[in-house]
């Protein structure tokens, strides 16, 4: 099987930015004298944010609606990439750079456009992604596959066409359900599930590792197209 393209998640990824989340999700539900727990953030996180803005506002009693309660969190995100809390994990510019000189790739994240955008620009991203795709921007978020087949579908291919670059249970679990070949590169604040994990092609410690291997799959796939090239079918 040729693999032509990839696909990245962003958040735990690309940007540490699990936490701050989780911070948000935290302070808004304390708001209403709630305490959100570790198990709530496990249970939102890979969901769109209609899906865990709706969580959120059942969670915590609010009177505000679920549109309400995520321009609330995402308000705080905004604020905390705007000054400086949201940085670039060791290796992601390189990895996403040296990637996107050989194959074409994207992103699919359960964060909302705003916050893929705000985060693209921060750290002068934006140019190397063919496409970026929100799972609010399609049915259903993570652990469903939809995101990632949007993704792959925007750069011309099938989900078996390409790679994917994951850090949390429900995000590999998406990718491998949309048929892709994932790299999971474990949350260590969060990390993956047995089960979720052991859907993945391949495990990484760290981006370094994780560019290299993608490099590598994506030459062994253009020697497997050029070798069979011109043959009679």
């Amino acid at each position: 099987m040729a693999l032509a393209a990839v696909v990245f998640d962003m958040d735990g990824v690309l940007v540490d930015s699990e936490h701050l989340w989780e911070e948000n999700w935290v302070a808004y539900a304390a708001r209403y004298g709630v305490e959100w727990t570790p198990e709530d953030t496990s249970t939102v996180q890979g969901m769109s944010a209609p899906e865990w803005a709706a969580y959120l506002a059942r969670r915590s009693g609010t009177d505000e609606t679920a549109e309400q309660v995520e321009r609330a969190v995402v308000g705080g995100m905004i604020a905390a990439i705007g000054d400086g809390r949201a940085p670039l994990l060791p290796g992601a510019a390189a990895m996403v750079t040296e990637v996107s000189a050989v194959a074409p790739v994207a992103l699919a994240s359960s964060a909302p456009r705003t916050v893929i955008d705000a985060v693209l620009a921060a750290y002068s991203l934006t140019e190397h992604f063919t496409a970026t795709v929100s799972s609010a921007e399609v049915p259903r978020g993570k652990p469903s596959p939809d995101v990632y087949l949007e993704a792959a579908s925007r750069l011309g291919h099938s989900g078996a066409d390409c790679l994917g670059v994951e850090d949390s249970s429900n995000g590999i679990r998406a990718a491998a359900a949309a048929g892709l070949t994932v790299v999971a590169l474990p949350n260590r604040g969060y990390p993956p599930k047995p089960d979720a994990l052991a859907l993945a092609d391949s495990v990484a410690d760290n981006n370094d590792t994780v560019r290299r291997i993608l490099l590598d799959s994506l030459r062994d796939g253009a020697n497997t197209t050029d070798t069979t090239a011109g043959r009679p079918a």
